[in-house]
């Protein structure tokens, strides 16, 4: 699962990594290394182009951009925003047969770039905090979906563009921490995951490979990250962890 991440990465690098048309409008997101639901997160789509009445040009090629979400995603049917925020996670094992998620995970899906995320391992009646980064401090790309909802009470008002994010079974050394986490994406699979023409992905839905969660490290954690008001770059630094986590022998361990 994915409560808790951090992104901090400038737009102006993600849209050059991404290869991506910046349509922030100026209103991404400051860095945030306690992202919590219903805040503000930035997210890779690729769409085909519009004509002057909003209509698709499923002839013109689709273009990719960078673009401000919120966490937590409102189904175009719904009647209250509210409901997004129950909604920041999706199993992807049954997200095609989910009303709430099968539309989008056919025509909407995204990218969500990040620093890593949090996880919480139980230890007794305690639960200590790790963070899940790449070794090599690259981005770490989450699979999402996408919706557009308008309020039906108020025509006139902007749309709320929502995401979440993909979860599966945990890979290797995670499952020692929790049974369930985000839907990593390899850089090879970005292209086809944003692609809007493709509707069959069951392939990009498979757990990450042992290779991409071993180039992750999971690094113990201040307890100061439970709390929504921290937010500062000391939340990513390791701290001892109230138990062993051996790292080195969970990687020699059959994946799950």
């Amino acid at each position: 699962m994915c409560g808790r991440y951090a992104a901090t990465k400038n737009p102006a690098k993600l849209v050059q990594e991404f290869e991506a048309a910046d349509e922030t409008g100026g209103h991404a997101p400051s860095p945030d290394h306690n992202v919590a639901p219903t805040k503000k997160v930035l997210a890779v789509v690729q769409r085909h182009p519009r004509d002057a009445d909003g209509q698709v040009l499923e002839d013109e090629p689709s273009v990719r951009t960078l673009r401000v979400m919120r966490w937590g995603l409102v189904p175009f049917w719904a009647k209250d925003p509210s409901v997004g925020n129950r909604m920041i996670n999706t199993r992807s094992e049954t997200a095609h047969e989910k009303p709430a998620f099968r539309k989008a995970l056919a025509r909407k899906r995204c990218l969500l770039p990040a620093d890593g995320w949090f996880e919480w391992r139980r230890n007794g009646k305690e639960k200590e905090p790790f963070f899940m980064t790449p070794r090599d401090e690259s981005t770490l790309v989450m699979a999402g979906i996408w919706e557009s909802w308008r309020d039906p009470e108020d025509a006139d008002a902007a749309p709320l563009i929502t995401c979440s994010v993909l979860t599966t079974d945990a890979v290797g050394p995670i499952a020692d921490i929790h049974h369930r986490m985000p839907l990593l994406l390899a850089k090879d699979n970005w292209a086809s995951w944003l692609d809007p023409d493709r509707e069959e992905i069951g392939e990009l839905l498979a757990p990450p490979s042992a290779e991409l969660v071993d180039g992750l490290e999971l690094r113990p954690v201040s307890s100061r990250v439970n709390n929504v008001r921290n937010n500062g770059p000391e939340l990513l630094d390791r701290a001892e962890p109230a138990t062993d986590l051996d790292e080195a022998a969970l990687f020699d361990a059959p994946s799950k």
